[in-house]
């Protein structure tokens, strides 16, 4: 059995809780900004923000999950269509709660709930995901790769060249030592293998 929230029930039990809620939530898709009690907004904000990124989702199975709530197929389309496409790039927070003050007669606190329909761009990917990226990289390569200069002259293209050759003329003889080193350990096995006929 499903444990119940915490705190009353809206009004009576939980399924007519669930219609409140899905009611609340349908006035707010169609007026954009609602005016209600501070505790139906406070339980009405997850209901709505989860239809929202249902709605954001846009396939068929969404769009059934929606119509499992809402029933009205009018306010289902409008959130699918016009109100989707605007909180695209927005990651979640798409309602705002604004307090009004206190109502006249038994004086319930009063907000007013509306949706963030403001364009928003896009956050920056943050260094947590760079550092992420870069501890991913094999350790063989750099993670910094460095910038060469333009060249600005045949001179200096020559005088590369020829300090490249230097270095590679260094680097030929140190291959050759391992070689001579080779025939040299050889050259006394066939002395001792001679002296053993």
């Amino acid at each position: 059995m499903a444990a119940p929230t915490k705190g009353p029930r809206l009004g009576g039990g939980p399924a007519h809780e669930r219609l409140m809620l899905a009611n609340l939530a349908a006035a707010l898709f169609t007026h954009k900004s609602i005016k209600t009690t501070e505790t139906k907004a406070k339980r009405l904000r997850p209901v709505a923000e989860r239809l929202i990124t249902f709605a954001k989702r846009g396939d068929l199975h969404a769009r059934r999950r929606v119509l499992a709530v809402i029933g009205d197929k009018s306010v289902v389309h409008e959130l699918f269509t016009e109100i989707a496409p605007l909180v695209e790039f927005r990651e979640g927070g798409y309602t705002r709660i604004t307090k009004l003050g206190f109502r006249k007669g038994d004086n319930a606190s009063m907000v007013q709930i509306e949706l963030v329909l403001e364009p928003v761009t896009p956050k920056p990917k943050t260094k947590a995901a760079k550092s992420e990226k870069s501890a991913a990289a094999p350790a063989d390569e750099p993670a910094v790769e460095e910038e060469v200069a333009p060249l600005e002259s045949e001179e200096q293209a020559e005088a590369i060249d020829a300090e490249t050759a230097e270095i590679v003329a260094e680097e030929a003889p140190a291959e050759e030592v391992p070689a001579e080193d080779a025939a040299a350990d050889a050259a006394p096995a066939d002395a001792e293998k001679a002296d053993d006929k």
